[in-house]
Formats: structure tokens, sequence, C-alpha cells
């Protein structure tokens, strides 16, 4: 079957970008040393805020959601620090390894791809490691769609004195996040997932503790020092250090717009209700999670189990015969699995379109395997 027009982005990433924000993107250049784009960065910052729940300002960082985790490293420790890394998905693991390759020392907790993070865990295991400085932990892991209960390790960290850094790449923006009030002391987001933009940009809320750490660290940070960010974003002029990419933050600037618009608890509504109607339809097509022991799961991401006749890649193949795009399996999934994002701009008829899709593609790879 053949479709005209673009593809249907169902993916944990990059996600559909709004005509709105593609046309904010193509304005011709400004300099980014002139009031007028100024004016934009401080606009982003002030509409970026509400949506991690802080009274800080969150810094823009050129550089990817992944480049960002690793600034989080560079600025924050020194070769030797001790960290706890919640490592239940593909990226919380990853945050683990950036870490170890600066030389900092990696307790694992939550190892299971297919469970949450346990608070239980990661208080035997800072008991047990008392000098561990910092606890690492992904909001939402679309390896798996888990979603961890961030408040909860926050709590069991802080009990410790230990900073509490969050990856919340795949969730800001469409789930709940209360930056001030679980004392959360870093949190790290980027354009292209549930801000519907461009990939590229991301940005980092930091706590006072977290600064005061920053104050100590010995490991390299030259390019994306925080320090030098946040003094620039002060000024009554805001800048970023070195050449900003202007299209980028004026994408970012116009989603932020449109959240507002919309009304940021009607776009975590959204979300919540496209991802329990995807849950529910994968159920009714006789499919199962790829994590069915979860007791938390991510509004942004679902991971679904392909039964075991049914090839992965074909079953995609199918599915995008059809006009939608959705994703891989990833790590152990990938020949078992495939995943829907439903985020950012992603409506519920979307959702619709893409579960028809799963459904004709199933029915048609199913018949094959018969044949």
């Amino acid at each position: 079957m053949n479709t005209d027009g673009p593809l249907l982005l169902m993916t944990p990433g990059p996600t559909r970008v709004p005509e709105r924000v593609l046309r904010a993107g193509a304005r011709p250049m400004i300099h980014h040393r002139t009031p007028e784009f100024s004016r934009e960065l401080a606009m982003l910052i002030d509409l970026l805020a509400p949506l991690y729940g802080t009274r800080s300002k969150p810094m823009p960082v050129h550089t990817t959601g992944r480049g960002a985790l690793e600034a989080t490293i560079c600025n924050l420790l020194s070769p030797g620090d001790e960290l706890a890394a919640c490592c239940n998905g593909k990226f919380g693991e990853m945050w683990a390894e950036i870490a170890e390759s600066y030389g900092v020392v990696v307790h694992r907790w939550s190892t299971s791809w297919e469970r949450n993070a346990d608070p239980a865990e990661l208080d035997a295991l800072l008991a047990e490691h008392p000098r561990t400085r910092a606890v690492t932990v992904a909001y939402g892991d679309t390896s798996t769609g888990v979603a961890n209960d961030v408040a909860a390790v926050a709590r069991v960290a802080r009990s410790h004195d230990a900073l509490v850094l969050v990856d919340a790449v795949s969730t800001l923006g469409g789930m709940p996040f209360s930056f001030d009030e679980w004392e959360v002391d870093v949190a790290v987001t980027a354009s292209q997932k549930c801000l519907m933009s461009s990939t590229g940009l991301a940005f980092v809320a930091l706590s006072d503790r977290a600064w005061k750490a920053t104050e100590t660290s010995r490991l390299p940070a030259n390019y994306w020092r925080f320090d030098a960010i946040r003094d620039s974003i002060s000024r009554a002029k805001p800048e970023t250090p070195g050449s900003t990419p202007v299209h980028l933050v004026l994408q970012v600037a116009e989603a932020l717009r449109m959240i507002h618009e919309e009304g940021l608890p009607a776009v975590l509504d959204r979300h919540a209700a496209m991802a329990e109607r995807t849950r529910d339809a994968a159920v009714e097509l006789g499919l199962a999670m790829q994590c069915p022991d979860l007791g938390l799961r991510s509004a942004t991401l679902t991971a679904i189990a392909l039964p075991p006749d049914v090839s992965p890649k074909a079953f995609r193949d199918a599915i995008k015969s059809r006009g939608v795009l959705t994703a891989a399996g990833l790590g152990a999934y990938e020949s078992c699995g495939f995943r829907i994002g439903h985020m950012g701009d992603i409506r519920m008829s979307d959702v619709e379109r893409t579960l028809a899709a799963v459904g004709e593609a199933l029915r048609t790879v199913a018949s094959e395997s018969v044949v």
C-alpha cells in the first residue's frame, strides 16, 4: 500500500514539528547579539520554567540531550567521585557509561529493564557507599516505556546528602515535573521530543546545591561550562556563550508559546490520554506490553511485545507502508517488539491512525506467516 505525503512520525524523537514552529525556524537570520534575539531567548527561558516546575532559569546548552547529560557530569563531579546510577533502561545505562568515561566510580542500582526504579534498593546502596555524591535516574526511558518515581528517588538521595540528577529528555512537557517541590538538583531535556522542535538544543535546570557542586568540580568543561551559560543568560540583554543556534532557539520559543496557548495541564492530560489509549488498544489487538511488570509507565512512549512468529522488521515495514513510522525495540527487545512514541504535537487522531495501521499490519504479517 502506498501513501501520499510525509510519514506520520510516531517515534520517540525526533517528533513532528508543527507548521508554526517550522516557520519560526525559517525566518531570515537574526544576529545572536541583537536585542531582537535576546527578547526571544528571554521569552523561551520564561516559558520553559513552568514545564520544569521551577522558579529558577533553565539554561540552554548548545548540544543534544545526550551532550547535556555528559555536561552535568563534567560540571558537578570530579575524578574518583562516586555516583549511583539507575540503570533500568538503555539511557540510564548510557549515563552511567558517560560518568565512567570521566573516571567517576559508578554504583549501578535497579538494573533490571523489566522493573521500575526501587527507592529501597537505592537507600541500601547509599548506606553501603556513604561517599556517593550524586544519584542519576531517568524520569522516563524510551527503551522500555518505564516511568520512574523521581520524587521518591529524590527523597532517598537527599536523606543521604546526594545530589539528584534527572534525565527528563523524553518526558518534560509530556509528564508533570516539579523540580522545586521534588527538590531535584539537575534536570535535563532537549528540543526534539515533547518540545516539538528540531534536534540540537538541550536545556538544564540547576538547584542551589548543584551550583555549589560546580564550584568544586575538577572535570574538564570548557565548551559547556554551566557558570558561563548562567552568566550570559542573566545579563540585561540575555545571550549564550559562543555562536548561538539561532533558529533552534526561535523554534523552541514558538513551540513553548503553543504549549502555553493549549495550556500546560491540557497538554499533560492529552499525553496521558494518548498513552492510555495506546496501551488499551494493544491489549485489544491481542498484544502485550514489552515489560509487563512495570508499575509506572511513561505517558510519552509505549513499548509493545510481538508474538514469536511475527518479525518486528516486517511488521514495522507493514506499518510504514501505511504511512506511519514506529520505532524498533532496543537492546534485548529488538527481536521481539516495537515502540510507539506519542509526544509533543501528536494528537489522539494520530494515535488512532497509528493503531489502525498496527491492526492492519498485524493481520497482514500474521496471514503471511501462515502461508
